[in-house]
């Protein structure tokens, strides 16, 4: 498939969601170049803004299977991969499958959950298959997760530990919308008979999952390349950071910049996809030292203070 029609369809799907979605056209692009890029978003956000909704709604349009996953203090791991149970009929040991086995899983307050059942479902993320004994579990493709958490300032959260938000390309928030959408949002639920909104089907499984092997053969030109590794090295030489991007953030930001250049409908990225990705895809990657703590320094500050400070190169198209 062509870079042309997969601008196309995501142009189709982004549509779709903002029918029932009420946020901004950044939020669901991020969500749309994380699927697109064949990984997983982390969505911080207060309750009720969406977040369940954008889930549902992206398995809808892409007519994908969606499980939902409430993450809570007493959660085991086995609630979400699965467990082996004994069945009498037969005498036999039988796997039965979790709520992770399924094309778009939300993992919904993902921080409310204790440690090892967080790493559970993030081991998962990153082998896309269970293994119990013995024995591995595919799981379905595509495979997407869609974690949600409370602000760790909240009472009862665990904060992500960096290796597990390592995991994730891109940490967005859908943020409470202004005055003329929240009208917005009342005028739509008039209008339907039911509460929740739905979304019709914009593109069928296998076509998507062509779609999503396009970003592979998006051209990244010598000086985009080193543009991205530039911006991951400041991060660990920032001033305000024990810990900056990892290897891996750094590859993440070149996939992210692939899928919004074929967002964008080129088969080439220019250095303003990186920029406009960059804090999304290597904020949350970050660990701040007591000094930026104790300042206020937030993660995205050190990203948008790195970008202020590292050259753009001047790419011709």
């Amino acid at each position: 498939m062509g870079v042309d029609r997969s601008a196309e369809i995501t142009t189709e799907l982004l549509g779709g969601l903002s029918e029932t979605v009420i946020a901004g056209e950044s939020f669901l692009e991020a969500i749309v170049t994380g699927v697109l890029a064949k990984q997983h978003v982390l969505i911080e956000d207060v309750p009720g803004t969406g977040k369940t909704l954008t889930a549902q709604s992206l398995a809808g349009a892409l007519g994908l299977e969606f499980n939902r996953i409430q993450f809570t203090p007493d959660l085991l791991p086995s609630d979400i991969t699965g467990s082996t149970i004994f069945n009498e009929g037969n005498g036999d040991f039988e796997f039965r499958r979790g709520p992770v086995f399924s094309n778009i899983v939300l993992a919904d307050e993902i921080n409310r959950a204790p440690p090892k059942t967080q790493a559970a479902l993030l081991e998962v993320m990153e082998e896309k298959q269970v293994s119990v004994g013995n024995t591995t579990y595919a799981l379905p493709e595509p495979f997407f997760v869609i974690a949600t958490q409370n602000p760790v300032e909240q009472e009862g959260t665990f904060e992500l530990p960096e290796s597990q938000r390592d995991r994730f390309i891109i940490k967005t928030s859908i943020g409470y919308p202004d005055r003329t959408n929240e009208r917005l949002l009342l005028d739509r639920r008039i209008e339907r008979m039911v509460a929740a909104p739905s979304v019709d089907q914009v593109v069928d499984p296998e076509t998507f999952k062509t779609v999503q092997e396009v970003p592979e053969y998006i051209h990244v030109a010598p000086d985009v390349r080193d543009y991205i590794v530039d911006i991951g090295r400041a991060t660990r030489e920032h001033q305000r950071t024990d810990v900056g991007v990892s290897p891996r953030g750094i590859q993440r930001l070149l996939e992210a910049s692939r899928a919004r250049a074929v967002i964008r409908g080129r088969d080439y990225v220019v250095p303003n996809d990186v920029k406009q990705l960059a804090v999304d895809v290597f904020a949350h990657r970050l660990v701040l030292n007591a000094a930026a703590l104790i300042d206020g320094v937030s993660r995205r500050d050190v990203v948008s203070d790195v970008l202020s400070e590292i050259a753009v190169p001047a790419i011709e198209a």
